[in-house]
C-alpha cells in the first residue's frame, strides 16, 4: 500500500485540513492530485491565503500536483478523477475534504444559497464516488474518505443548509459502503469537530476551547492523523463508519 495515488479535494489554505492530509500523504510517500478553489475562502469573512497554494506545492514538491476546480460543475468531480489517471496511471484513494459553508439561519433562508450546499457537498461528493469507483481497477486497497462536521449530535442554528447537507455526506458513508467494498474500496466518513483553522474570531475561539475537556480546539493534524490511519492496512476492514474524533467536545454543556 506504498506509492499510492491519492485525489484530495477542498485544498486551498495552508492552514486548513486540506493541507494538512496532503502533508501526512506526501510524508508517506504516496502521489497526490490536489483541488480547490481559492476564491470561495477569498470570499469569507475569515479570508483566503493568497499564497497557500503555491508554498504548499513548494513544501510537497513533486509528489503533489494541483487543480483547481469549482464543484458546483456537474462535469469536475469526474474531470478531476480522470486527471489523476491521465498523471499517474491509476487512483488508489479519494479523500474529499470539500466544504461548502455560508450562514443560512431560518428566516433568511435563501434558495440559490440552499441549492449551492447541496451541489457542493452531496452531488459533487456521491459524483466523486461514482467516477472514482469506475478508474479504481486495483481490487483492494481502495479508500473513500468524506468529511462531516457532526451534524447528528447536536443543532448548527446559523448554518442550517449546510448542517443539511453535511447530514446528507455522512448518510452517503452508510449507503456507497456496501456497494463498494466487493470491489476493494472501504468508505469512512470523519467527523472532526471545531477544528482550528482560523475562521473563528477571539472571543468565539475561547468560548468554543472552553467546551474541550482537554482545553484545546483540534487541529487539522488531528484530523489529518485519522484519515491516514482510514487509508492504510489496519483500516481495511472499517467502512460505512462515522467516526466522531472531537476530543470529547461537550456541545450540551
Amino acid at each position: 500500500m506504498s506509492d499510492r495515488v491519492f485525489l484530495v479535494t477542498g485544498v486551498s489554505r495552508r492552514i486548513g485540513i486540506g493541507a494538512a492530509v496532503a502533508r501526512l500523504l506526501a510524508a508517506d510517500g504516496h502521489r497526490l492530485l490536489l483541488s480547490g478553489l481559492p476564491a470561495y475562502d477569498d470570499a469569507q469573512p475569515y479570508g483566503g491565503d493568497p499564497d497557500g497554494v503555491p508554498a504548499l506545492l513548494a513544501e510537497l514538491g513533486a509528489a503533489a500536483g494541483y487543480v483547481p476546480a469549482d464543484l458546483l460543475d456537474p462535469t469536475a468531480p469526474g474531470a478531476l478523477v480522470a486527471e489523476a489517471v491521465r498523471r499517474h496511471g491509476r487512483l488508489d484513494a479519494v479523500v474529499a475534504v470539500h466544504a461548502y459553508s455560508t450562514h443560512t439561519p431560518l428566516g433568511a433562508l435563501d434558495a440559490t444559497e440552499i441549492d449551492r450546499h447541496l451541489l457542493v457537498n452531496v452531488r459533487a461528493t456521491l459524483l466523486l464516488a461514482e467516477a472514482f469507483a469506475a478508474a479504481f481497477t486495483a481490487g483492494s486497497g481502495g479508500r473513500l474518505v468524506l468529511f462531516s462536521s457532526g451534524q447528528r449530535l447536536g443543532p448548527m442554528p446559523g448554518e442550517l443548509a449546510y448542517a443539511a447537507s453535511k447530514a446528507g455526506v455522512e448518510n452517503l458513508t452508510a449507503q456507497l459502503a456496501p456497494l463498494l467494498m466487493p470491489r476493494g474500496i472501504t468508505v469512512n466518513c470523519v467527523n472532526p469537530g471545531p477544528t482550528d483553522t482560523g475562521y473563528a474570531p477571539p472571543d468565539v475561539h475561547a468560548a468554543v476551547a472552553g467546551l474541550f475537556p482537554g482545553g484545546r480546539w483540534g487541529t487539522p493534524a488531528d484530523a489529518a492523523r485519522l484519515v491516514r490511519f482510514l487509508c492504510s492496512p489496519e483500516a481495511d476492514w472499517i467502512t460505512g463508519q462515522v467516526i466522531d474524533s472531537e476530543g470529547g467536545f461537550q456541545r450540551h454543556r
